[in-house]
């Protein structure tokens, strides 16, 4: 019987990462859970192993921390078993630019991309010396969108984006899947950790229909997954055109708008 590689999920004790440990513990995979609450690992923990008979271990870690991040990175790269990093821990923008200190600013920078690449950069080596494994990482629609003011928030979640499809031109060749999943507003606890109450938002989608459209996108193998987006061409016509506007991008000389005249 072909043992199933064992998933690393962050952000594991609520909201996304515990929906994505619990569909994988259905599905017969091993799981390492990572989050800074361990008394919601163990619980979440101990429910997984009854109701799925899958082994299932918890990492206590705030990945925010050099030390925990640390930690988990040196589990990514010696633990052979792990094939699968799910990486969904995230915060939220509290408040807009102007009343960031530099502390905030830090503290999400740290924890929506540092923490992101560096867990993907000590799992990615090992994957592709072994042709095989994922990568999922939790990007957010706002990610596109400047006009929604959360300007430092869909910064980070822009690099989680682009650095999802520049792995997936690294790795893929090597037999490693990349996958960027953009969520919009999600029932989940970063609303109130930010300080928003999520019951004045417009419209909301349940976490466990998020996760479940997300696998569907990962089983198909499709690169960008965005479960609010109803059009799919839009997807492709806005990937395209980037692809058109870096077609036409000379670098020997400025454009004639920019040449000072004569």
């Amino acid at each position: 019987m072909t043992t199933l590689p064992t998933v690393l999920v962050t952000g594991a004790s609520s909201g996304i990462g515990a929906v994505y440990a619990e569909r994988f513990a259905q599905r017969g995979h091993p799981l390492v859970l990572v989050a800074r609450d361990q008394s919601r690992l163990d619980a979440l923990a101990a429910g997984l192993r009854q109701a799925h008979g899958v082994p299932v271990e918890v990492l206590p870690a705030d990945l925010t921390q050099p030390a925990d991040l640390a930690a988990v990175e040196t589990r990514l790269r010696e633990d052979a078993r792990i094939g699968i990093l799910i990486n969904n821990a995230g915060m939220a923008q509290s408040g807009g630019f102007l009343q960031l200190s530099a502390a905030d600013i830090d503290q999400l920078i740290t924890l929506n991309t540092t923490a992101v690449a560096r867990l993907a950069a000590a799992v990615a080596p090992r994957l592709a010396q072994a042709g095989t494994g994922a990568i999922v990482n939790i990007g957010s629609v706002v990610g596109l969108a400047p006009e929604f003011g959360m300007t430092l928030y869909g910064a980070t979640k822009a690099f989680v984006l682009f650095l999802s499809q520049g792995l997936n031109v690294e790795l893929s060749p090597k037999g490693v899947y990349v996958q960027a999943v953009l969520p919009a507003a999600t029932r989940t606890e970063i609303w109130q950790r930010a300080g928003v109450d999520i019951n004045t938002l417009p419209e909301v989608m349940e976490v466990g229909e998020l996760v479940d459209a997300a696998l569907i996108g990962y089983d198909r193998r499709e690169l960008v997954t965005i479960p609010p987006l109803h059009v799919a061409q839009r997807w492709d016509a806005l990937d395209g055109a980037r692809q058109g506007l870096l077609s036409d991008i000379r670098q020997s000389h400025a454009a004639d708008r920019y040449r000072a005249q004569a």
